[in-house]
Parts: structure tokens; sequence; C-alpha cells
């Protein structure tokens, strides 16, 4: 730095000031300084300039997502990133794939870099591992399952209201033999879904469910479908919990030329499911919107907020494309 102050011609301080982006340099010497740092291969230390810093933030923040190469994932990390760029914060990002040890594992080690804040998607049971982090002051915000056995930021999906609107949009349309495709039933978000699917069901006479649990991958869901209907008498309709069910399902059905006979409705939308034939019918949840309120929360914490914790509980839409809008052929 006092090399590129000497070839720029200004003062020490105002080369500081403009590696770190502050305010008070015209553009002038903005640019005259810049120049100068290029000319001598100038790179800014980051984790130099934090240690200096009165805050000791370190402009970083980690997210413990279950799958970012899911897309609803991808799209809430996405608009975290958005959030945090416009706070000169990076996103550290990692996937859990629900192991408990592998969260617990991921958190220490962002805790051990000094992230100036946390955004998980639980695995755990419990997240009271991280009690001393968040007397400590650490900012944690959880989303789409809420915290236990501590008090945190959360922001989550009325999932229960999700599964009765996918059952209630089948059983209108006169499905009363009905499949339910499901993730782990440990799952929190996977088991209130199936919940509110039952609910519903359970208020039309003559209606049943035959479900299908613990199920991981797209190909399992497939197999589960072909099974459904491999004695001849399967579901009129069948609504998958996740988005990566709702694709093996839409395979499995397509494979037996059902697509246009069987009523499917997936949660959770994914690119490309509107030009499935038909188009898939979704529950949606706003992956964006749910991105942008984490990353809200969290800054408000990072920049002092030290209010009750707050649990903020998005609703689903229902999204119609075709598939969900068969009615029963028999």
């Amino acid at each position: 730095m006092k090399d590129v102050a000497a070839l720029s011609g200004v003062s020490l301080k105002t080369v500081s000031r403009v590696v770190n982006d502050e305010p008070g340099v015209s553009p002038d010497l903005r640019e005259r300084v810049r120049r100068a740092a290029a000319r001598l291969d100038y790179s800014h230390n980051v984790q130099a300039s934090n240690l200096r810093r009165g805050d000791r933030r370190t402009g970083t923040v980690g997210a413990l997502l279950q799958d970012v190469g899911n897309s609803f994932s991808a799209i809430l990390l996405r608009s975290l990133e958005d959030v945090s760029r416009a706070h000169g914060t990076a996103v550290l990002a990692a996937s859990l794939d629900e192991e408990p040890d592998r969260e617990r594992e991921l958190a220490r080690g962002l805790v051990a870099r000094r992230v100036d804040g946390l955004v998980i998607m639980p695995a755990t049971e419990r997240q009271d591992y991280l009690a001393h982090e968040l007397r400590s002051g650490l900012p944690v915000v959880f989303v789409d399952r809420e915290p236990h056995g501590v008090e945190a930021d959360s922001v989550t999906v009325d999932n229960a209201l999700g599964g009765e609107l996918g059952a209630r949009h089948l059983l209108r349309r006169g499905h009363r033999r009905l499949a339910f495709l499901s993730d782990l039933v440990s799952i929190q978000t996977a088991e209130r879904r199936r919940a509110g699917f039952r609910r519903a069901v359970s208020t039309v006479a003559g209606a049943e469910v035959v479900e299908r649990t613990d199920l991981r991958t797209a190909a399992a869901a497939e197999r589960e479908v072909l099974g459904l209907f491999a004695s001849g008498d399967g579901p009129t309709a069948v609504f998958a919990g996740r988005n990566e069910m709702a694709v093996g399902a839409a395979r499995a059905l397509r494979s037996l030329g059902l697509s246009h006979r069987v009523a499917l409705v997936g949660f959770d939308d994914f690119p490309l499911a509107d030009l499935l034939d038909p188009g898939l019918t979704v529950v949606r949840q706003d992956a964006a919107r749910i991105g942008s309120e984490v990353g809200r929360l969290l800054f408000q914490r990072i920049q002092g907020d030290a209010g009750a914790p707050r649990r903020i509980v998005l609703e689903p839409t229902l999204v119609e494309r075709g598939s969900g809008e068969i009615p029963p052929s028999d």
C-alpha cells in the first residue's frame, strides 16, 4: 500500500479508503490509485484489513443448505448472495445431504473461520450445539425448518398448508384414489406436508391415500410409481412431496402412457416444469423471496439488531399447468 501511495502521489490513508471502497475520495484520486495498484500488481489483503477493523468482521457469511444442486436450494442461495453482495459480503456455501454429523462439522468449521453469520437448513433434530455461539452473539438464521433446542430467527413455508392445497385441488376434480410420495418422514417439512395432505383427504368421504415414504431420489420415486400400477388398478392422482420426486413420477407416468390419464401435482417448482407434457401443476414456495427474507434478517442481526427472535412463515401457492387438472379416468 505504501508503494501504491508513493506511485499515485497520495497518502496511505487515501489508498486505504480506495481499496476498502470507503467514501471521501474524489473520482480522480480514486482512479489514480487504481491505476497505480494495477501497475504494481497490488492485491488487497482482505483478511489483514479485517484484523485491523474495530468490528472484527470478516466480510463472509456461511450458508449450509441441504443440496445446492437442487433448484430450490440454488434459487434460495442466489437470492441470499444478491443481498450479501449489496452488503459487501461473500457467501461460503455447502450441502448437508440430510447428514447431521456433516452439519455439525461444517458449522464448526465456519464458526472457526469467524464468519459474520450463519444460515442453516438443518439436518439435525436439535441445534443446541450452537447454543454457545448464539449466546456469544453470532447471528444465525434457520431456513426451511424451524430450530429446536435454541431460540433463533427462522424463515419457513407453511408446509401443512401446501399439502392441503395439493390434496384439495385433486379432490375437487373428483379424485378418490390418491398416492402420496414423501421424502424421509423424519424431515420436518416432509412430515408437515404429509399431515396437511392427510387432513384434507380425511374430510372427503370415500377418499383414500396410499403412501410411499422415505424416497430420496427421482429414481426411487419413479420405481414406486411404476410399482403402484403393476397390479393394473393404480391411483387416479399422484402428489409428489418434493421436486425430484415429481420428476421421477412424471417419468414413470410417461413410460406407462399415463401422463394424460393420471393427475400429478408436485411440491416445489423447478426450471422447465412448464415444458413437460402436460405442464406440471405445482405447490410453489417462492425460493427467491425466502432467500431475500433470510438475507434481510441476517444482516439486520449483523448490523446490531438484538431484538427477540423472529419466525417468518410464508404461504405457498398453487400453480396450475395441466397435469393436476386431469380428471379421474374411471
